[in-house]
């Protein structure tokens, strides 16, 4: 009987673009990241994805000293593969996103593969009247927000985390990423397996239609052929449609409140757990297994827990 293939689960717990006014269920303190992240380990995530943010307000804070606290608590408490954001917050310098996650030199880091337009204040039409914070106000009302990844930002971040062991998820939001991504592997810059993360629903990159889903595989399939492991993140109400697309055409997933705050039209997610366990259900509903951490770092080619800094 042939091997089933195991669906790796990401799980981004808190991430910097929603705001803690949005709900209350979003992760802010340590105590809080550590505490969700260990959850989805629970609930069945493979891979947690952590930033780190201000205890006192909740804006996005990119010093390694805010990740130390729950990077040591979610070592010490589950055998999650650990993902540390290499974006921050699309208003950050490259040399603040790149800190944590070479003091810490996780198993996997991300990279985003492309410059883009980044577009957060249609949010502001939802939440205007709840925002507690003037920095969530300044934060989500910029329309001028270009996030910066130039190819010499990329190469940065690659040859400085690389020389480390830490592998990449490749975060591809629009179909030039996928060809950025290209022309670094030809570069011999990266090695395969490569774990692409195309990203979907957010205002500035692709859109979230099944027709765009279906168009970053083909583009990523004709560009690395079976070099690459494919993941979907889709945001907001997409998420879980755009997970059980990818699962059903031998994709990985990734949920979390990062991605999305709703468990369902107008309810808010009590946790990223919660949506962990409903994708988890899509997953299993089509006959095909969760990959434990063990598995996720062989799929992948990870160095392994026991040679990270934390």
């Amino acid at each position: 009987m042939a091997e089933k293939r195991k669906t790796i689960i990401t799980c981004a717990v808190t991430g910097a673009i929603h705001t803690p006014s949005m709900s209350p269920y979003l992760p802010v303190t340590a105590e809080e990241i550590a505490d969700a992240a260990i959850a989805a380990s629970e609930a069945g995530a493979a891979i947690v994805h952590l930033h780190a943010r201000d205890p006192e307000d909740g804006r996005p804070d990119q010093t390694p000293e805010a990740f130390e606290p729950f990077l040591r608590v979610i070592k010490q408490r589950a055998d999650c593969v650990v993902n540390i954001t290499t974006g921050g917050a699309p208003t950050m310098t490259i040399e603040e996103r790149i800190q944590p996650a070479a003091t810490w030199k996780p198993e996997l880091a991300s990279l985003n593969m492309g410059s883009m337009n980044f577009g957060l204040f249609p949010m502001l039409t939802r939440f205007d009247n709840d925002l507690k914070h003037q920095w969530e106000r300044d934060y989500l009302s910029n329309r001028n927000i270009i996030f910066r990844n130039t190819f010499g930002d990329i190469e940065h971040i690659l040859t400085t985390l690389g020389a480390k062991g830490t592998r990449f998820e490749f975060e591809c939001y629009d179909t030039s990423h996928l060809y950025n991504l290209k022309y670094f592997l030809d570069a011999g810059l990266v090695e395969g397996p490569l774990f692409i993360q195309t990203v979907f629903g957010l205002m500035g990159g692709i859109g979230a239609h099944p027709e765009d889903v279906a168009h970053m595989k083909r583009t990523a399939d004709r560009l690395f052929g079976d070099n690459y492991r494919w993941s979907v993140l889709g945001a907001g109400r997409n998420q879980l449609n755009i997970a059980a697309i990818s699962a059903a055409m031998g994709g990985n997933v990734r949920v979390g409140l990062e991605d999305s705050l709703w468990a369902g039209p107008g309810k808010l997610a009590e946790s990223s757990a919660e949506q962990v366990r409903s994708v988890r259900q899509i997953i299993e509903g089509l006959g095909l297994e969760v990959a434990t951490p063990d598995e996720a770092r062989e799929i992948l080619a990870l160095k392994g827990a026991d040679t990270v800094a934390f």
